[in-house]
């Protein structure tokens, strides 16, 4: 059993840290669990026999970074909101955040967490689009986190799948989209 604080809270913290800054300065192809051991001084057969793999390593770093909070924007305005939302998107692209998007793409309990790990991000986000329903900016029964997951997608996309650059104002143009989308009733 897992206690709170102790031992084995910081052993799972210094673990994470590790992982953190491993996948910042290696990738997922670089990510070893003796090098997470060394650099966070846990014994390795410690971390493999915690998290068996740098599979479990990333599922736990994304599964713990699920439940910290995001910072949800309050402009006053659905659009306002919106474009935060995706900027943040388009800004938060670090090396570790493309790590993770590498491990989910190629290991199913990765794939796993990731999803877990947007799922609360969509979830959380979602309240912009609430309280645009509430102030009379949107229509009542609009799905408030695929209006969040619209205003995402293209940048992804664009980092993802074609390797483009994305700017503010490409976050922009895809939270205006998703905007006139939820606008229209299509969501």
């Amino acid at each position: 059993m897992e206690r709170p604080g102790g031992r084995s809270a910081r052993v799972r913290d210094a673990v994470r840290q590790a992982t953190l800054d491993e996948l910042a300065e290696h990738g997922y192809q670089g990510l070893t669990v003796e090098n997470v051991a060394a650099r966070s001084g846990v014994h390795k057969t410690t971390v493999y026999r915690r998290w068996t793999s740098v599979e479990g390593l990333i599922a736990d770093a994304l599964e713990r970074a699920s439940g910290e909070p995001w910072p949800i924007p309050d402009t006053g305005t659905v659009q306002g909101d919106l474009r935060e939302i995706a900027r943040l998107v388009a800004t938060g692209m670090d090396p570790v955040a493309r790590a993770f998007v590498a491990a989910g793409m190629q290991n199913e309990a990765a794939a796993a967490a990731l999803t877990g790990f947007y799922t609360a991000r969509h979830a959380q986000s979602a309240v912009v689009v609430r309280r645009a329903v509430e102030r009379g900016q949107l229509p009542a029964g609009v799905d408030a986190e695929e209006v969040i997951r619209m205003a995402v997608a293209p940048l992804y996309y664009r980092l993802f799948v074609t390797h483009e650059p994305v700017g503010e104002r490409d976050a922009d143009r895809a939270a205006d989209a998703a905007l006139a989308a939820a606008r229209a009733g299509a969501l």
